[in-house]
């Protein structure tokens, strides 16, 4: 027992990544302890322990003078082996807790394991996470041994072990996965300036090229549109919008919308509020099934806006005059194309992917 506990401590050292100081120590406090509740039961003794790092023999002392027993062996290295496992345990929960907190915010994968009340349960290989019904995509369904990517959303430390939280809801889902298709984006050429997202329905992200020779539209689509269709296969059809962004909020407000056609706007800056008209028959296309369309528009920009028909406007107009409850209101004009597309693929961007 001497020898193979000395063997077994430098093992776990080397594998686990525990100092053998660390476990040496733990293992002369347990001793020191089990001897105390042992030999001096009604006494008032100091009891300690030492571990030989020779030889590996344990040794207690009460009082200065060494505890001699026939069962002092047994209950020593039944004591040792008790504390040793529990710092492997300790050291493989906070290996795990190490690796995985350091990664939030990044995409793993993994095969679903089993189900638990609507959750997933992920096998990363190491240890386990999850993926709670709240963080899937609608039209998802996934089987057992099925591979799936997730962003890490959050890691928590549990007595159990850590607890690693994974999403595939999340807007940064969406970034991530740019990052991984699009080089420019992960080298920093293109930026990701906003991203809205109807999970499992609709996304509209908008990019924006730091380097004039480079198309922020272009690269995110790919040729023929292949980048953009393999994230829209990760997201089992999730619809992409790539919107260019613009510092001019007309033009940016034109490429949220698309693939609407604005004929007229009234800006109100200062509450961050657009008034949209459209042509009667560009009206459906603006607002988008349920309203998706000019809601997630509204988010990307973080601008409220709301859209009329040409009609809808006169009437909103008259009202106000009747009412007086309005100020006069000015109507822009805007410029009906904000900027050609570069090329084919392009305009598959701008369009629902």
């Amino acid at each position: 027992m001497d020898s193979e506990l000395m063997t077994i401590l430098e093992q776990i050292e080397r594998d686990k990544g525990i100092a053998k100081e660390v476990l040496i120590e733990a293992v002369e406090a347990a001793v020191a302890s089990a001897a105390r509740k042992v030999w001096t039961v009604g006494k008032e003794e100091d009891v300690t322990a030492k571990l030989d790092l020779k030889t590996g023999k344990i040794q207690a002392f009460a009082n200065g003078q060494e505890i001699r027993s026939s069962e002092f062996g047994r209950i020593a290295a039944q004591t040792a082996k008790q504390v040793v496992f529990q710092k492997i345990r300790e050291a493989e929960k906070d290996v795990v807790y190490n690796e995985y907190s350091t990664r939030v915010g990044q995409i793993i994968s993994g095969s679903v394991y089993r189900f638990d009340r609507g959750s997933v349960i992920v096998d990363l290989g190491k240890t386990e996470a999850v993926i709670p019904r709240s963080e899937l995509c609608g039209k998802e369904e996934f089987k057992q041994g099925d591979r799936v990517r997730a962003f890490i959303l959050e890691v928590q430390r549990e007595s159990r072990g850590p607890q690693i939280v994974l999403s595939r809801a999340h807007p940064n889902f969406v970034k991530r996965l740019f990052e991984l298709e699009v080089p420019e984006i992960y080298e920093g050429i293109i930026e990701v300036k906003a991203i809205a997202r109807d999970p499992g329905e609709r996304t509209k992200i908008s990019v924006y090229s730091k380097d004039d020779k480079v198309d922020c539209v272009g690269a995110c689509v790919g040729m023929r549109g292949s980048r953009v269709k393999n994230i829209v296969n990760e997201l089992h059809g999730e619809k992409i919008d790539i919107v260019r962004y613009s510092s001019d909020i007309k033009e940016y407000i034109q490429a949220a919308l698309s693939p609407a056609e604005i004929s007229q706007m009234q800006l109100l800056s200062v509450e961050k509020k657009a008034n949209i008209i459209v042509a009667d028959d560009q009206l459906s296309i603006a607002i988008g099934r349920y309203g998706q369309n000019v809601r997630l528009a509204g988010r990307l920009l973080g601008w409220e806006l709301d859209i009329f028909s040409a009609a809808q406007w006169e009437e909103h107009l008259k009202q106000a005059q009747e009412g007086e409850a309005v100020e006069e209101v000015v109507v822009e004009e805007v410029v009906e194309e904000v900027q050609a597309p570069a090329d084919d693929a392009e305009k598959e961007g701008e369009k629902s992917a």
